[in-house]
Parts: C-alpha cells; sequence; structure tokens
C-alpha cells in the first residue's frame, strides 16, 4: 500500500474531488481525517470507508476560520497522532455570469474558501510537519488558472493565486522537507458543475464542453484521486512545486 501508516487530512472531503482523494488514499492504507464544513456528509464518507476495512475520521471544519483549523489539526493529532498529507480541497464556485454581476459578498466568500484557506491551513500545519522532517501539501487548483474562460473571472483568479502559492510554498518549504504540489482539474462531474456551466446542466451544455476536451470527457473524482495519491506517495519524493493537469488534454 503506497500510504500505509501515514495521516491524511482532506478538506472538503464530503463530496466530489475531496471524497474522491478520501476513498483513495485509505484504499492505500491512509489514515484519512475527512474534514467538511457538511457534518452529514463527512460522516457518511468516514463510514463508507470504514467499511470498506479502511481508517477515517470525519471532522467538522470551516476551512475560513482558523480556531475551526486549530482544533482539526488538535484533533487528527489526538485520533492518529501525526498529519503527514494535507489536501486542501475545499473549494467554492462563481456561477457562470458576467464579472460585474458577482457581488462583493460572493467575491469574498470565492476568495476565503479557495485561496485564505491554503493560508489558514499553512499556519497550523506546516509547524506540525517541521517537527517531524517533513511531510506533503496537495492543493486543488484548475485548469482556470491556465486557461482562464470568460464568465468565471473571480474564480479563475482565485485558482491562479492557488498555481502561484504553490510553487512559492514548494520553494520556501523544500529545506523543511516538505513537499507541495497541486492537481489541476477540468470540470468534472461534481456538485460545482452546474454552477460552472450557468445553471442546470443540459446534455447539450455538457457535451459542447465535453467537446473541448481531447480525450472527449470530463474528469472524475477518481482521475484527480489517482494524481493526487501520485504526489502524496514516496513515488513522487522528487516532485515539488508541480501543479499536474488532469484535464484530458484541454489545457494544450
Amino acid at each position: 500500500m503506497r500510504l500505509k501508516g501515514k495521516t491524511a487530512i482532506v478538506s472538503g472531503g464530503a463530496s466530489g474531488f475531496g471524497e474522491g482523494i478520501a476513498r483513495r488514499f485509505a484504499a492505500e492504507g491512509a489514515y484519512v481525517v475527512v474534514c467538511d464544513i457538511e457534518e452529514a456528509g463527512a460522516v457518511a464518507v468516514a463510514e463508507a470507508i470504514a467499511e470498506n476495512s479502511g481508517q477515517a475520521h470525519a471532522a467538522v471544519c470551516d476551512v475560513t476560520v482558523s480556531g475551526d483549523i486549530a482544533h482539526l489539526v488538535d484533533e487528527t493529532l489526538s485520533t492518529f497522532g501525526s498529519v503527514d498529507i494535507l489536501v486542501n480541497n475545499a473549494g467554492v464556485p462563481q456561477v457562470n455570469g458576467p464579472m460585474l454581476e458577482v457581488d462583493e459578498e460572493t467575491f469574498d466568500r470565492i476568495f476565503a474558501v479557495n485561496v485564505k484557506s491554503i493560508y489558514l491551513m499553512a499556519r497550523h500545519v506546516v509547524p506540525v510537519m517541521r517537527q517531524v522532517g517533513g511531510g506533503v501539501i496537495i492543493n486543488t487548483a484548475s485548469t482556470a488558472a491556465s486557461r482562464p474562460r470568460p464568465g468565471l473571472t473571480w474564480y479563475n483568479g482565485s485558482k491562479g493565486a492557488v498555481v502561484t502559492l504553490t510553487k512559492s510554498m514548494a520553494v520556501e518549504l523544500a529545506s523543511d522537507g516538505i513537499r507541495v504540489n497541486a492537481v489541476c482539474p477540468v470540470a468534472g462531474e461534481t456538485p460545482m458543475l452546474g454552477a460552472f456551466m450557468g445553471g442546470a446542466v443540459t446534455s447539450e451544455m455538457q457535451q459542447k464542453f465535453i467537446s473541448s476536451v481531447p480525450l472527449g470527457r470530463l474528469s472524475s473524482p477518481r482521475d484527480v484521486a489517482n494524481a493526487a495519491l501520485y504526489l502524496a506517495s514516496d513515488e513522487a519524493d522528487f516532485i515539488t512545486g508541480v501543479c499536474l493537469d488532469v484535464d484530458g488534454g484541454r489545457s494544450i
């Protein structure tokens, strides 16, 4: 097992890419803390992992609140004894539409969840990793960072920040033995899909988007989980500062 004995915190772990990552990591032997603001969803994923002989713990956390994250880290340490892997996956979308029609509250929420959470997580997790001589941080960015499209301007900007943060963190934390990478998925079969497409997902809208992906489909939680698994594993022990497109070739 590629993550045997390691403890991973996965934010936004109750659904979508986060759920896929949590389940995949557990299947590879990790002790997984399924972190989400939605308690019922986090509990359901943790229970499903346990039913498949994995080890998981559900934790309620608002990743925009420093105190919540401090409690999350303490809870993780008391439950599993370490924090070896952090997956900053929690995110919120922007409903596709004109940039000037996004109100300030929505803008602030996008940047709080997608960007500030990485800062807050680092403040609480990096000191723990430093104490044991290393760790792995994986951020969920997006192809929206490298190939921004109209209608998602503020979301694009938040994911551009994630890419830059990933590279800067990788350089600064390398001497601590902490690797920092990102996965950059294309739109996928997750609860956020409707927002990206501007409302209800119709077959016509979906097919139009799929036609722009050379490999001919949307991304899946499994795709993103497999990429994250590689970056978290010892097989990638010389990989840091990489922002890996998981996009079927759409960004080419």
